[in-house]
Order: structure tokens, then C-alpha cells, then sequence
């Protein structure tokens, strides 16, 4: 009796090391990215797509600015694209490849960008992950 209340004290210590590794391994979200704004007028920022994600993930620009994105993909094998659906902003992106894109945001708030690239039936790069937000103000 004795030697089975060792084991669950002892189960029970592991457990919750192992879940203070993992709470501690656990990315902190980064602070939103600021845009700048050029001298030109235009609000321009770099993202890099990697395996399911965006960096940065969280973008502030100023409503009836132009912005000007260059999205860059760092997979060797796996498209993406970038979507911003209530802007109509759509861009496919090759693995390894670098496109800058253009738009005017006109209308203030906060929109998903997502990929929805998908290998059939497995769950979509959304599902994994891969999306951010575009805050307009």
C-alpha cells in the first residue's frame, strides 16, 4: 500500500514538471508591428512565411495610406498565400519565393490574413496555424 502511494506521488511530481516544461515552451505572442510610413507617403513591411506562420503576425497601418507588403517564403517545398478576404487582397506564394503586394486600406478595423492552403484531407495551413490580423486605423 505504501509502495503504491510512492509511485502516485512520484507520477504525480513528473507530471507536473513535464507540464511546467511545456507551459514554458510556449511562444509568447509578439507585440503588433507598427507599419512605418515613408517618406513617399507609403506604409511598407516585410512578412516572412514560414512552415504555418507569419512574421509578423499582427500588423497596424493607417486607413488611406497606400501599404505595400513583400512577403517572403523561407519552406523549400510548400506554397502558401496570403489572404486578407475583406480587403480582396490574394496572393499565392511559391516555396522560396519573394512578391510584393499593394493595396489601400479604406475602411478601419481588425482583419484576418490567413493561408488556406490545404493538402487533401489533411487540415488546412489555417487549421495549423498560419493566420494573423491586420488592424486598420
Amino acid at each position: 500500500m505504501r509502495a503504491c502511494r510512492l509511485i502516485c506521488v512520484v507520477g504525480l511530481m513528473l507530471a507536473l514538471q513535464i507540464a511546467v516544461v511545456q507551459a514554458a515552451d510556449v511562444a509568447q505572442p509578439a507585440p503588433p508591428f507598427m507599419v512605418p510610413v515613408g517618406a513617399d507617403g507609403v506604409q511598407r513591411a516585410t512578412i516572412t512565411l514560414d512552415s504555418y506562420s507569419y512574421t509578423p503576425n499582427h500588423l497596424i497601418v493607417e486607413a488611406g495610406k497606400p501599404v505595400e507588403l513583400t512577403l517572403t517564403s523561407v519552406t523549400t517545398i510548400t506554397p502558401h498565400n496570403f489572404i486578407i478576404k475583406e480587403l480582396s487582397v490574394e496572393q499565392d506564394l511559391s516555396a522560396g519565393k519573394t512578391v510584393t503586394i499593394k493595396f489601400t486600406p479604406t475602411q478601419t478595423g481588425t482583419f484576418p490574413i490567413y493561408c488556406d492552403k490545404r493538402l487533401w484531407p489533411l487540415p488546412s495551413h489555417r487549421d495549423k496555424g498560419m493566420e494573423g490580423k491586420l488592424e486598420v486605423k
